[in-house]
């Protein structure tokens, strides 16, 4: 299996012919993934705020425009709807999409979503006990003729989905990078894994906790689909790049120190160098992040210089 490239994408602050006109064009070359976000705001956001796209609704609108690239969620937020709900909605995109859709799940994180939203905000640990009864049972109603579960934070009895998927598995993957619980789920149940915004370094580390963790759960670490997500502020030039490096740091504040490591700063050659060393520190794959609005140029030169340099 070659190294894939994807593309995740904010559907905030933006218009949805633009949405389209990005996703078709990351369908026509080079890439080989798409996903979005399941968020209500921009995180970090501009001050006055702006127009936001709702996840599952984009994810089939996607489908419907696209015909390569697979597609799918890193991650929908398990916090937000009930696992039944997730699961019929994933196997309707993948019948949309003709066989195309991965489905990322996530604990949720972003409390100024859940306050607005008044949607209750528990501690993490329940958040994770939430995200480990959804997968169950996610993964049940993708597969079994009907579902019966009883956990402490969502129950069914003989639920049904159909129809079912077009593929014949289709897969879940586990995002975050908690060490004692998240990589933990991903180990136990996950067929592929995503972190963002953390340096080739700690991505190694993290690498070394999932296997960690699959060894325990007696799961093969080789069945799990490693990604990295990194924020794309790479520039055409070198004097467009030190602009987005402008750009980077003004918008993340005080965030620059944790998350900048995990951004593609400078022109295409820092770029190929950068992904090299993903590469040698475990991935598989890797997906730029691209929040609008979009530099069609930049993502362009992505495409036609910095992806065939791994092919």
């Amino acid at each position: 299996m070659g190294f894939k490239f994807g593309m995740h994408v904010g559907v905030q602050y933006v218009s949805y012919q633009d949405l389209k006109r990005l996703w078709q064009m990351a369908d026509k070359q080079g890439f080989e993934f798409v996903s979005t976000w399941d968020h209500f705001y921009a995180d970090p956001a501009p001050d006055e705020g702006g127009p936001c796209f709702e996840a599952i609704s984009m994810l089939a609108s996607l489908a419907n425009v696209t015909k390569n690239v697979r597609i799918g969620a890193l991650a929908l937020c398990v916090g937000y709807r009930h696992p039944t709900v997730i699961a019929n909605a994933a196997a309707s995109i993948d019948h949309i999409s003709g066989g195309r859709f991965e489905l990322g799940l996530g604990a949720g994180w972003l409390e100024t979503e859940y306050n607005d939203y008044c949607i209750e905000f528990p501690p993490i640990g329940t958040r994770l006990d939430m995200l480990e009864e959804s997968v169950q049972i996610i993964d049940s109603m993708l597969t079994n003729k009907t579902t019966s579960f009883s956990g402490n934070h969502f129950s069914v009895h003989n639920a049904k989905c159909d129809p079912k998927p077009v593929q014949e598995h289709l897969p879940i993957w586990i995002c975050g990078g908690g060490e004692k619980r998240t990589l933990k789920l991903a180990a136990k149940y996950a067929d592929a894994w995503n972190v963002p915004y953390i340096s080739p370094e700690d991505y190694k580390h993290k690498i070394s906790v999932l296997k960690s963790w699959c060894e325990k759960e007696q799961r093969d670490p080789d069945k799990i689909f490693r990604t990295v997500n990194v924020g794309f502020y790479m520039g055409s030039s070198e004097q467009d790049a030190l602009r987005k490096q402008d750009e980077f740091e003004t918008l993340y504040g005080e965030r620059v120190k944790t998350q900048g490591p995990g951004m593609l700063l400078g022109t295409k050659d820092k770029a190929i160098d950068r992904i090299s060393k993903y590469i040698d520190a475990g991935a598989e794959g890797l997906n730029i992040v691209v929040r609008a609005p979009f530099d069609w140029e930049s993502i362009q030169i992505f495409q036609e210089d910095v992806i065939p340099a791994f092919k």
